[in-house]
């Protein structure tokens, strides 16, 4: 029997400043999410000059032409609303949840950051956020375990001058280095309304909102166009390995490969090798390194899908007493079995069914990270069509067995792959 077609109806339009906008009424809660995406991210920097779209995460919470400092906050949090924001490389959103009845306080707030920030932004407050997102950096990657090893790995999966080659959180002395005149020419060419989507989703009333919409965010002035990325395609050439030591109580090993990018044809075979592999406790890794060996105390997988190229990445953390070189065979064995042999039916209709529920789940809410007001943001950034919900679950439904292992011969090949292992300072 078909599965039944998924449709998330919206309406579409675009104010004359070029704001692209996207209204999908849901009343099973009297909620409202406002969710913003701005099309850009880490990777629309330059060498020497990284972390601004992170750093503008922070400013955009600083206060604005009609919003003083400390004001954007406390007026959600009494209206019964919450917010926040997050940056990759290919993309920087931010949302904020409301009773419906405070629809018009989110647009207004929304507005007022992307058309009068820079009225109330000093170098003041630039410097004040450059040692907020400094601090930020030492917590998440210089003294957290493994943290300095997430970074490093994007500089061996990404040769030099790469957009992806860089943290999205920036270096340090770029950061340091970056002056006020810096950060105000990259607010001015991407957070202009052209080069952002908004999506209003819940309990709304379309016409209503569009009129609310149009009030708030039509005197935004339009900003110049900004010229879409190109960049040639990368590829390993052969095995390339790295160890470097950290504060860490154990060894971690971090195999990772270049694959196809977002939504082009196999990045779903590879979400489902990856469930195969690593997916939960029935999975191929788990199952054997850490429930029947015992020499593993945790595994994941993931093919890690972005707008430029992906990468899979398979992480195993030994347990006491074990090396990182006994998980890489077995992980190497478990590799070549799937390269050799398409997965059972069985196999198949489980990984399917975590991708189902997963995405179901998802649609379950309505804002958030994830949540449907920015899924439906994502996908008009990636494919023009708000509701292309079904036809990203359509992705996954005709996949065959022998699809599956063919992605991952032809993607995970044992000699072309970066090989990272993090070991205990003082370590032999």
């Amino acid at each position: 029997m078909a599965a039944p077609k998924i449709e998330v109806k919206y309406t579409q339009f675009t104010l004359p400043n070029g704001l692209r906008v996207i209204l999908h009424e849901d009343h099973s809660v009297p909620m409202v999410s406002v969710n913003m995406w701005y099309h850009v991210g880490s990777a629309r920097e330059r060498t020497g000059r990284t972390g601004f779209a992170h750093l503008f995460e922070h400013l955009m919470f600083m206060g604005s032409g009609h919003v003083q400092p400390g004001q954007f906050d406390e007026w959600l949090e009494t209206a019964g609303g919450d917010n926040n924001g997050s940056t990759e490389n290919d993309r920087t959103n931010y949302w904020i949840n409301v009773p419906s009845n405070s629809l018009e306080l989110a647009l207004f707030l929304e507005s007022d950051r992307m058309g009068y920030l820079l009225d109330t932004m000093t170098p003041k407050t630039v410097d004040a956020q450059r040692d907020v997102v400094k601090n930020e950096r030492r917590q998440s990657y210089e003294n957290r375990p493994y943290g300095q090893a997430d970074i490093t790995l994007g500089e061996l999966l990404y040769p030099e001058g790469h957009p992806y080659h860089w943290p999205v959180i920036g270096y340090m002395p770029d950061l340091t280095a970056a002056s006020y005149d810096d950060v105000v020419t990259f607010f001015k060419t991407y957070y202009a309304p052209g080069n952002a989507s908004l999506v209003v989703a819940g309990d709304i009333e379309t016409e209503t909102a569009r009129t609310l919409v149009e009030r708030w965010f039509g005197d935004v002035k339009p900003g110049a166009p900004v010229e879409p990325m190109t960049m040639p395609g990368v590829a390993l050439a052969g095995v390339q390995k790295k160890t470097v030591t950290d504060k860490v109580q154990l060894p971690r090993l971090s195999l990772a490969w270049l694959t196809p990018s977002h939504l082009a044809p196999a990045d779903a075979a590879l979400d489902i090798v990856a469930d195969m592999l690593a997916g939960g406790k029935n999975s191929r890794l788990y199952k054997r390194l850490v429930y029947d060996m015992q020499i593993a105390q945790s595994v994941s997988a993931g093919q890690n899908s972005q707008a430029l190229s992906s990468y899979f990445l398979i992480e195993a953390t030994p347990r006491p007493g074990h090396t990182v070189e006994e998980l890489q065979k077995v992980i190497d064995e478990e590799i070549t079995r799937l390269q050799n042999d398409a997965p059972s039916q069985h196999e198949m209709e489980r990984s399917f069914n975590q991708v189902e529920a997963s995405f179901y789940n998802r649609m379950e809410r309505v804002g958030g990270f994830g949540g449907k007001a920015d899924q439906l943001n994502a996908y008009y950034t990636q494919t023009g069509d708000p509701d292309w919900f079904n036809e990203d679950l359509g992705r996954y439904r005709p996949l065959s067995a022998t699809d599956v292992q063919a992605a991952a011969a032809q993607y995970l090949p044992l000699g072309r792959r970066v090989e990272l292992v993090v070991m205990p300072e003082g370590s032999k």
